[in-house]
């Protein structure tokens, strides 16, 4: 099972994001291979590191790329963080996101790069997509 944790900064969108994709995980009967929760790194600055270590994978909102990369500078942060494009946080296609999770854990385990980024999207304020990275070919409009 991959464990996605879902994080804004005081918990408010992402408890109703971390829902929505718990939600539609039941619906497809995917709950046995993934599981999303909410928690407010932002507000629990050090302590969050020990909570990030009962998850494979931290997918947080884009405002908090600043405190991101603060922490992983200053803490020994073993589980991979990863800043969502503004689209991709504002839309949440549960396909998408596992889609996302699941390549961010594995490139994880080969650089160890924290807050981890695909290739070209050092920036997330910058990135366009809607769609998981392997799949933004999808997302022309």
């Amino acid at each position: 099972m991959i464990k996605i944790l879902i994080s804004c900064g005081a918990g408010m969108s992402s408890s109703f994001l971390a829902q929505k994709l718990q939600n539609a995980c039941i619906e497809k009967g995917l709950d046995q291979e993934y599981s999303f929760d909410f928690y407010p790194i932002h507000m629990a600055g050090v302590e969050a590191v020990n909570k990030l270590k009962e998850y494979d994978v931290c997918m947080v909102c884009p405002h908090l790329r600043l405190f991101v990369k603060d922490l992983c500078a200053k803490q020994n942060v073993t589980t991979p963080i990863y800043v969502l494009p503004p689209r991709m946080y504002g839309t949440m296609f549960l396909d998408q996101v596992v889609t996302d999770a699941k390549d961010i854990v594995e490139g994880f385990k080969q650089d160890h790069m924290n807050p981890w980024h695909f290739p070209g999207e050092d920036n997330p304020l910058k990135v366009r997509r809607r769609f998981a990275y392997r799949n933004q070919d999808q997302d022309k409009e």
